[in-house]
C-alpha cells in the first residue's frame, strides 16, 4: 500500500498537477472545440441545421461513415499481419519496413495524396494496370478507399505490435502442446489479448479516416455527389463563405466522434479487463 502510495506521487501535489493538467486540456481542447457550438448558437440555428438533411450533405455523410469504416477494417486486418511478422520474424530489411510503417504520420497529407494520385491516375504506374481490367481508382470512391487505408494503417500497427512484443509465450507453447492447434490457439489464447489494441486502432484509424482532407483532395477529384466527402464539403462551405453551414458540419462531426471515441474507449476497457483474466 505505502509503495503504491509513493509511486502515484511521483511528481508532487495532486492539486497542482491536476489543476495544470485542467487548465491545458482546457486550453488546448476544450475551448477551441466550445467555440464551434457558440458560433453556430450566434447565428441562424434552424437554417443551419436544416442544412445538414441536404442531399449534398447526407451523400457525403454516408460516403466519409462507410469508406471510413470499411478502411478501417481492412486496417484491422492487414495491420495485424504487419504487426505479427514484424515481432514474431526476423528478416533482411525488418528495421526498414518497421520504419516505413510510420510514413503516414509524418509524411505531409497533402503530399500522400499528390503521390497517390500519380499512382493511381489512369495513366499512372497502378492506375493503368488496372485500367486493364475496367478498374478506375483515381476521382472514385475506391481512390479514397486507398487513401483512408494508407493514413490509418499506422494506427493499427503501433496499437497492436507492443501488445505481441509483452505476449508470453509461453502461454502459446502450454496451449500447444496440451493438444490445440495453431489457429484455436491464436483464436482461444491469442486473440482475445489482442481485442483491446485492435479496438484501439481500429477506432484512432476510423476516426482519423473520419477527419482526413490532405491525402483525399487530390485522388477524390471533389466532385458533389459522387467523391464529396464532408471535410472536403466543409471546406467548399468555406471557400463559399457559408460559415454556418461549415459549422454545423463541424459540430456534426465533433459530436459523431466523440460518440463513437467514449463507445470505443468503454468497449476496450471491458475487453482489457477480460483480456487479464485470461492471463
Amino acid at each position: 500500500m505505502n509503495a503504491r502510495h509513493k509511486q502515484g506521487r511521483i511528481l508532487p501535489g495532486f492539486n497542482i498537477t491536476f489543476g495544470i493538467t485542467v487548465l491545458y486540456l482546457s486550453l488546448m481542447v476544450i475551448l477551441p472545440l466550445s467555440m464551434i457550438v457558440l458560433h453556430l448558437a450566434s447565428g441562424d440555428t434552424q437554417a443551419a441545421l436544416t442544412s445538414l438533411i441536404s442531399p449534398r450533405v447526407l451523400h457525403a455523410l454516408r460516403l466519409s461513415f462507410s469508406l471510413s469504416l470499411v478502411a478501417a477494417f481492412t486496417n484491422v486486418i492487414f495491420g495485424l499481419l504487419l504487426a505479427w511478422i514484424l515481432v514474431r520474424y526476423r528478416f533482411p530489411g525488418r528495421r526498414l519496413i518497421d520504419g516505413v510503417v510510420d510514413l503516414p504520420f509524418a509524411l505531409p497529407t497533402a503530399v500522400a495524396g499528390i503521390a497517390l494520385t500519380t499512382l493511381y491516375a489512369p495513366n499512372g504506374w497502378l492506375g493503368s494496370l488496372l485500367s486493364l481490367w475496367g478498374i478506375k481508382a483515381a476521382f472514385t470512391p475506391l481512390g479514397i478507399y486507398v487513401a483512408l487505408i494508407f493514413v490509418g494503417l499506422p494506427f493499427v500497427v503501433r496499437s497492436v505490435q507492443p501488445v505481441l512484443e509483452d505476449f508470453d509465450s509461453e502461454v502459446e507453447e502450454a496451449s500447444l502442446s496440451l493438444g490445440a492447434g495453431r489457429v484455436r490457439t491464436f483464436f482461444a489464447v491469442i486473440l482475445p489479448v489482442l481485442w483491446p489494441s485492435l479496438l484501439a486502432g481500429f477506432s484512432m484509424a476510423f476516426a482519423r479516416g473520419l477527419g482526413e482532407y490532405g491525402s483525399v483532395v487530390f485522388i477524390s477529384g471533389n466532385m458533389p455527389m459522387k467523391t464529396e466527402i464532408v471535410p472536403l464539403l466543409i471546406m467548399n462551405r468555406l471557400e463559399q463563405f457559408d460559415y454556418m453551414g461549415a459549422t454545423s458540419l463541424g459540430l456534426l462531426m465533433l459530436v459523431v466522434s466523440f460518440a463513437l471515441m467514449f463507445v470505443a474507449n468503454v468497449l476496450q476497457a471491458r475487453l482489457g479487463e477480460r483480456a487479464a483474466g485470461v492471463r
